[in-house]
């Protein structure tokens, strides 16, 4: 995706520092620091634009672009100026506005008075090879750390797409401190790298060599090009997206009820919905997607069902389903009863 043609933003920054009202949220980290650290929209930004709200025309958004993190790359872009957000997650080689129904999404959670929080990882766009589950959920941990002693959160809702489905089933198993703060989980498109890199023809012989290398000790060094010709890959990354019962192998069809429940049963902690694609390119033809996500819903401890007909991948075709489930998914099980969780 072409970043620059992509969004285009009514900014301005400020330098005054409001006074911070005490989240409940607040006792996750020390120093909360000086909330003008961010970039704040100009009070009269929609009046620039075309229209009123987070879409200004066609593909340009309003809002807050900040660093919440050290690393270059560590820039999250926030639309609508709410006490709750929507953290989007994209998969491999995904980026700002990583998919079609980012777009009209923001503009209906602005009317449910949500913010919708799309952020760049270390594993973005082609980093996604140098990078791991482990990595993304620290820089995840992170931005909802910002979002809290900055932003004044009062809790997040988790929006993973593809292997970002990975990383929200990864950081809720790490019960990391900022974790407390997530409210819900969505995962949309939740489907096996594996199975589908099984489907290449050169992958076997790349998972042995792969295997090797971490024998090896050269679990860091890179696979050869043929591997991945896309990005450049490790030899770690590679297995863990790869192999067999390898680190990202959370939703493979040919895993048992076990083998799920252990991957997935966490989840039962936080109420979660699945969108799956009943379309879906990158699932093999001999998969049967409707016993998948009934195992996986059930694997969840019972999550909230979403079959799309015909959808594709990124449910490029069935915009306005996506954004209505997730919507009323979050009207559902969203700010009702959520009680401070330090009481």
């Amino acid at each position: 995706m072409d970043l620059a043609a992509a969004t285009s933003s009514a900014l301005s920054s400020t330098s005054s520092s409001s006074a911070s009202t005490t989240s409940w949220f607040s006792g996750i980290v020390h120093g909360r620091g000086d909330r003008s650290s961010s970039v704040k929209m100009a009070n009269n930004a929609a009046a620039a634009g075309d229209g009123v709200g987070p879409i200004n025309r066609k593909k340009q958004f309003q809002g807050v672009m900040f660093k919440y993190g050290p690393k270059p790359i560590q820039v999250a872009f926030k639309t609508g100026d709410y006490k709750q957000q929507v953290i989007f997650i994209g998969g491999l080689t995904d980026g700002f506005l990583a998919t079609e129904y980012l777009e009209p999404l923001a503009t209906a959670l602005d009317k449910e008075k949500w913010s919708l929080v799309q952020f760049l990882l270390s594993s973005s766009y082609s980093g996604y090879g140098l990078s791991s589950l482990k990595q993304d959920a620290m820089e995840l941990d992170q931005l909802i750390s910002y979002l809290i002693n900055k932003e004044d959160s009062e809790g997040v809702v988790l929006l993973g797409h593809s292997t970002g489905c990975q990383d929200i089933v990864y950081y809720l198993r790490t019960n990391a401190a900022c974790s407390r703060a997530v409210r819900a989980a969505i995962l949309q498109a939740p489907v096996s790298d594996r199975e589908y890199k099984a489907t290449l023809p050169e992958t076997a012989a790349m998972i042995d060599l792969a295997s090797k290398m971490i024998s090896e000790g050269r679990s860091s060094e890179l696979m050869p090009r043929e591997a991945n010709p896309d990005a450049p890959i490790t030899a770690s990354r590679y297995h863990s997206l790869c192999a067999y019962n390898g680190e990202d192998d959370m939703f493979s069809s040919d895993l048992s009820d076990d083998q799920l429940k252990m991957r997935l049963g966490h989840m039962s902690n936080t109420p979660c919905q699945v969108i799956f694609s009943m379309g879906d390119e990158y699932v093999p033809e001999y998969v049967d997607k409707k016993a998948l996500v009934d195992r996986l819903c059930r694997a969840m401890g019972g999550a909230d069902k979403v079959e799309i007909e015909w959808g594709n991948h990124s449910l490029s075709n069935r915009v306005e389903e996506a954004v209505q489930a997730i919507i009323e998914f979050i009207k559902r099980d969203g700010p009702k009863g959520w009680d401070d969780p330090w009481s």
